[in-house]
């Protein structure tokens, strides 16, 4: 199936209607399109994450909605969709996620309409089972790994012994979700599971860059710890060892695909010898017979099993700094296009500085220099008939004496006003009159604290 179903118009058509912008456009981001939600669409999300008004709960509930259909294509895209806002959307919506009791119920979701709904069903049941992961991740250290501070001072580096030993199994966790995608470079066959598997590959990078920070700090204490850290600590480091092979043939599928290899860090396994070192120090303190060792060639063990982990960093921090001045070029690269569309559009606007001598423009010019009427008086309309006008002639001068003569009112002659004069008197005196305004009254949500949406529906009245 391809392109956007009957169902997808029906339903963001009813989401017009009822004036919900977020339900429709998290509709037009999970079609039945075989191709990853549409840029402008996620764009629009994000965007809705950062306004104060807007009700998360509802958005995230119109993305689990989604996901109770029936089609691979719609539910694999509300997952991608969910997946892209935790990364890039307001950290509220990750904490909403977070704070909720359960989340996608996907394991045991099937589609069987075709040979591609069974594969791609296996995908997306391994994609929701990370996602859910990744909130529950979220909701036992109160941060997102992949966005935390790295480096000398970084979170994972300065957290003390105890609370080290219980966050990096929380990474391990998520980490295992992650890996257990597990799909080859053959079976990403369509847009949609390409969309996945990039955010899953953006989310490696970042999410090994901490557990790797986390191990440094567990080397670097390691030799201080008492007995039982230590061995937790060496049950933490195997298994590290074990995810660096995963993680690595993650990312040879990354290449695989098309990836460009700059984009895709070097991984720098410690020597073997620092695991003979931990295991015997452990031995040491549990009582048993080890190898002779000094303090010195311990000391270089260790720090030549940190300086490597530290490249591993500096690795997958340089692949995240490229992929974030990527997106800053991208984004000035759209706002430049959207300037110089802006630019385009005002040249093309007409000019209303041209002279327009047309019986309509100069009946409007004398009226706007018509001076004010007064409905006692009849001014005169010099813009059409010169002749009408008062006759008054003026006083006679009167003298004194044997030719005094009695004063006598002056004498007016009054022409008749013409119809041109009376309707443009009548039109003076309708536009100085004050404009009625007529005030609805606007509708109130029941809950005040939810969002007031941008658009409100009003009754229709029976005429």
């Amino acid at each position: 199936m391809s392109g956007q179903s009957i169902t997808d118009r029906i339903t963001a058509a009813q989401h017009s209607v009822t004036g919900s912008a977020v339900s429709k456009t998290v509709c037009k981001a999970t079609t039945h399109e075989i191709m990853g939600p549409k840029k402008k669409h996620l764009d629009y999300l994000i965007h809705c994450t950062n306004e104060m008004n807007v009700n998360i709960p509802q958005l995230a509930d119109s993305l689990f909605e989604r996901t109770t259909n029936t089609s691979w294509v719609v539910v694999f895209k509300s997952l991608i969709t969910t997946h892209h806002l935790m990364v890039y959307g307001n950290e509220r919506f990750i904490q909403y996620l977070a704070s909720r009791n359960t989340l996608f119920n996907l394991s045991n979701f099937l589609d069987k309409s075709g040979l591609q709904g069974y594969d791609m069903s296996t995908f997306i049941r391994r994609y929701s089972r990370y996602l859910n992961e990744k909130a529950v991740s979220y909701r036992q250290v109160a941060f997102d790994f992949t966005k935390v501070k790295r480096g000398v001072d970084g979170v994972m580096r300065t957290m003390n012994t105890e609370k080290l030993l219980k966050t990096i199994p929380i990474i391990q966790n998520q980490m295992d979700a992650l890996l257990d995608f597990n799909v080859n470079a053959n079976e990403l066959t369509n847009g949609v599971i390409n969309a996945a598997f990039m955010l899953l590959f953006k989310d490696s990078i970042r999410l090994f860059a901490a557990y790797n920070e986390g191990i440094i700090n567990l080397l670097e204490k390691y030799f201080d710890m008492k007995k039982v850290q230590c061995k937790e600590g060496l049950d933490i480091y195997k298994k590290f060892l074990t995810r660096m092979t995963r993680i690595s043939e993650f990312l040879k599928v990354a290449e695989q695909v098309g990836i460009d290899r700059g984009d895709i860090p070097d991984l720098s396994q410690a020597p073997s010898s620092l695991l003979d070192a931990l295991e015997q120090h452990l031995a040491s303190l549990e009582g048993k017979k080890v190898k002779d060792s000094t303090a010195a060639s311990r000391a270089s063990t260790l720090s030549n099993a940190v300086s490597s982990l530290a490249n591993t960093g500096m690795s997958f921090t340089k692949v995240d700094e490229r992929e974030k001045q990527a997106a800053l070029e991208e984004e000035q690269a759209r706002l430049k296009a959207l300037k110089e569309q802006r630019l385009k559009e005002l040249s093309k606007r007409p000019s209303f500085a041209t002279t327009d001598t047309s019986p309509v423009s100069t009946t409007a010019a004398c009226i706007s220099t018509a001076p004010a009427i007064d409905l006692f008086s009849t001014p005169s309309f010099n813009c059409f008939r010169s002749d009408i006008h008062w006759n008054q002639p003026g006083e006679k001068k009167l003298t004194g004496g044997m030719n005094w003569q009695p004063k006598t009112a002056p004498s007016t002659t009054w022409n008749p006003v013409s119809m041109v004069q009376l309707y443009f008197i009548l039109i003076k005196f309708m536009m100085t009159q004050p404009t009625m305004m007529y005030t609805q009254p606007v509708m109130r949500p029941s809950n005040p604290f939810g969002s007031v949406s941008s658009a409100q529906v009003q009754p229709l009245q029976s005429l």
